[in-house]
Formats: structure tokens, sequence, C-alpha cells
């Protein structure tokens, strides 16, 4: 099976059960949103597809692959590439080596290396090079040369997006990409979301901003306590009455 699938995937932390025999089938393309209150499980089930944690039952696919037990290095390499509620980037290194980080991911050195030095040359000029086009699309080529520690904060979520590009990603894992933008920032992050999906990389959100969600997402599945309460498009989620009353508001009050 192609695209990301979780299987009876439980996690529990003690007596606490954080995960409860969660079953999704992710699509290879578009953008798919996981929403939820703080507490519902959504880091969690982050951690466990990209391999920083293990479910205490239950199997992760991956492109018809049993990737439950495979380190996160090599999740990554293998086409799943995630970012962080908290913004982790390289402070004291410049805007566009962060993107080149995320595009050595694939960069293998060693002896041929060592014995071809125009081969690693010719490898550095292509990193580079698409490290660069990575900047033009999200805005910050101007910032290419700056510290990363010195971009404002929306910027800096930006930066985080292209430097998890660079790695090639088939699906993309973001973690609450719009916690702290303004508007004008989330209305931008919208649009390169979009934009990232219809250039054929997959979208998997974690988000509390509802209008974000509502706009991008193809399809939505609902956490509450570990558990999937509801899955579907936009539209079905919207008149979810259990949804509705338990993480949108009401319509009522203007929330939806």
């Amino acid at each position: 099976m192609k695209g990301l699938g979780l299987d009876k995937v439980t996690r529990r932390f003690g007596g606490l059960v954080a995960l409860d025999n969660i079953s999704l089938d992710i699509a290879p393309a578009g953008i798919t949103a996981v929403i939820g209150p703080n507490g519902a499980g959504k880091t969690t089930l982050f951690n466990i597809i990209s391999g920083f944690d293990k479910p205490s039952a239950g199997h992760v696919f991956f492109d018809g692959e049993d990737i439950t037990a495979t380190p996160p290095e090599l999740i990554a390499r293998s086409g799943l590439v995630r970012t962080f509620q908290l913004v982790q980037l390289f402070d004291d290194l410049t805007v566009l080596e962060n993107v080149k980080v995320g595009r050595h991911l694939h960069s293998f050195g060693g002896l041929w290396s060592a014995i071809t030095p125009f081969h690693g040359a010719k490898r550095e000029a292509e990193v580079e090079t698409a490290a660069d086009a990575l900047l033009q699309q999200i805005g910050l080529a101007e910032q290419a040369s700056a510290h990363a520690a010195t971009l404002p904060y929306g910027q800096k979520r930006l930066l985080e997006i292209a430097r998890a590009m660079a790695a090639e990603p088939k699906i993309l894992l973001l973690d609450e990409p719009a916690a702290g933008l303004n508007r004008e920032e989330t209305l931008h992050l919208a649009g390169l979301l979009r934009q990232i999906a219809d250039a054929g990389t997959a979208i998997l959100l974690i988000e509390h901003d509802m209008s974000l969600v509502m706009s991008v997402a193809a399809r939505i599945a609902v956490l509450d306590f570990g558990q999937v309460i509801a899955e579907g498009s936009p539209g079905e989620v919207r008149e979810n009455r259990d949804v509705i009353a338990a993480y949108l508001g009401t319509t009522e009050a203007g929330v939806v």
C-alpha cells in the first residue's frame, strides 16, 4: 500500500493511554489534518510515525513497509520528514546553511568523496542550488546570509518548513506550523502548503487554527482522548455535531 498507514496503534505511558487502537490511512497526495484539543494524542501520534517514539501495540506502515521499529533518521531518509511544535533551527548557522543541512540528509561522504573531490564539489553545488530555490519559494531569499537567530518568529517557521522540504519528503509532517503566526503570516502559510501539495508532496498537518485547516485540508481526522472520533472531508467534519460541540465550538458562537 502506498502512503502512510497506522494499524491498531496504541501508546501507553504507565496508566495513561495516549493513543488507543488508532487505525488511519493517509493518502500519498494532498493535505490531511489531525485536529483535537491539547492532550488528545496528536503529537504522540507524530512521534510514533516519525520514529521518535514506539507504540505499545500496533504497527506503522509506509509505502508498504513496516517502519514501526525503524530509527527516525532512516524514516526521514525513506521520505517521512517532520517539523516540531517548537521551532528547532541551528541559530548559529545562516538561513541558507540551515536549508542545506536538510538537503544533506541524502548526501553520503566516505571514501568515494575523499578520492573524488570533483564529485563532492559538484554535489555541494547542487545542494546550494536546491537550497536557494527553496528560499525563493518561501520568500526568504533576501535573508539567505542572515543568521537564523536574527529572523522574526514567523520567518523561523517558514525556514523550518524549507529545511524539511530540502530533505525531499514524500510526506511532510507539520506539527502546528501556524502556532504564533499573525493573520497575514497564516494566509501566506496556507498558500505555501497548497503549493507544496500541488507540487506532489503530501502533507500531514497537526493544527489548532481551524480556519487554516478548513481552507487547506482535503481530509480531517479528529482525535479525542487518544481515539479517532471522526474522519472525513472538511464539510463532513464541520457538520459532525460531536466535533462541533467538542472542538470547533458552536455555529452560534461564530467559530465554525
